[in-house]
């Protein structure tokens, strides 16, 4: 028996993981240490609507909260969010069940994008954002591009066409990468490799409102593609008879997720797994459809790296690691227990 999604269905779906990463990320702004030599100390919400106080370091608890911790956790939440959507969006316009985010090479782009701010010494930013950020997000939107150029251009199946484009150019550029790695000295390298193992760390606060302005626009406007999406996923022939532009279509969902991924790289690093596992685990319990695909994905995208993040910071306290390394780990078990769980019960197209 095939189950209507209805409005109210979405909508008690949506409310209920969004209570459940409001709890997730509040846990995990109170978990933490405060100094590298202290054990972890749990915030105290009280104190922390008690306010700031009327002078500096009166109340320690709200200053740590809102000034390192929540900031953190919400930079999580968002690079969760947008590598999760970015996910969902290629694995449908390419009908590749593997896409994922970095699979056109975004991730070389941003690496070498990187890689060419330490080297050059660059000191100024924009809008709070560091060099590193600033070069980052225009060398993987620049990268992005350039593949959908090509596939475009080259062979029939623009599909194929562009995965190859994206193989290859992220060959091409990550050669590049460990060319100029090879001549970089300690520091840059030492910064560069920190940065390509992916991390989250504290930001401006004008940074963290405005990328969440500019990933909130972009998750809306790919939700606004949702039903074109799922029409996608039945194949070109047939997404045309039913009145779908398809290259249009291809275009906005392509554009809408290059963006906010090339964000995210330029506020965390390279993160894998998120956009992978994440659109498959909630393909795999809630069904294909896109219109609630797309919105779960990015909340349990949220709640998952939200905790991953923690656990980067605490397991091996006072030092850190990088949150690349937690989302690998658990990302291939738990997606195995999810396939082998679900795998019987829905398919790829539904």
């Amino acid at each position: 028996m095939v189950k209507i999604l209805t409005p109210k269905k979405l909508v008690l779906k949506i409310i209920i993981c969004l209570a459940v990463l409001a709890v997730v990320m509040c846990l995990c702004a109170m978990t933490g240490r405060i100094r590298p030599a202290e054990g972890p100390r749990k915030i105290s919400l009280e104190k922390v609507f008690a306010g700031p106080g009327q002078e500096p370091g009166e109340n320690i608890d709200y200053e740590i909260f809102v000034g390192v911790r929540l900031p953190r956790v919400i930079l999580a939440a968002l690079v969760g969010a947008a590598l999760a959507c970015a996910g969902v969006v290629l694995q449908a316009i390419l009908r590749n069940p593997l896409a994922d985010p970095y699979i056109l090479g975004i991730s070389s782009g941003a690496g070498l994008g990187v890689i060419a701010a330490v080297l050059s010494g660059v000191t100024w930013s924009f809008w709070a954002g560091s060099p590193m950020a600033v070069f980052a997000f225009t060398g993987a939107s620049l990268t992005v591009w350039l593949v959908w150029y090509i596939g475009r251009f080259t062979g029939k199946s623009q599909i194929t066409s562009l995965l190859l484009a994206g193989v290859v150019v992220n060959a091409f550029f990550s050669a590049v990468i460990m060319f100029l790695t090879s001549i970089a000295n300690s520091e840059q390298l030492r910064s560069t490799i920190y940065w390509l193992m992916g991390n989250i760390t504290e930001k401006d606060w004008l940074v963290l409102w405005v990328s969440t302005c500019c990933i909130l626009g972009g998750i809306i406007g790919l939700f606004s593609l949702c039903h074109k999406l799922n029409v996608l996923t039945f194949g070109e022939d047939d997404a045309k008879a039913l009145g779908v532009k398809t290259s249009k279509t291809r275009v906005a969902a392509f554009g809408f997720a290059a963006f906010i991924t090339a964000i995210a790289v330029s506020l965390s690093g390279l993160i894998g797994f998120v956009g992978l596992i994440v659109p498959h685990g909630v393909r795999l319990v809630f069904g294909p459809d896109h219109r609630q695909l797309l919105p779960l994905s990015a909340i349990i995208g949220s709640i998952f790296l939200v905790i991953a993040d923690t656990l980067a910071r605490t397991i091996v306290a006072p030092a850190q690691l990088p949150v690349g390394v937690i989302t690998a780990i658990a990302g291939g078990p738990f997606f195995l227990v999810l396939l082998a769980k679900y795998s019987r019960k829905v398919s790829w197209l539904k």
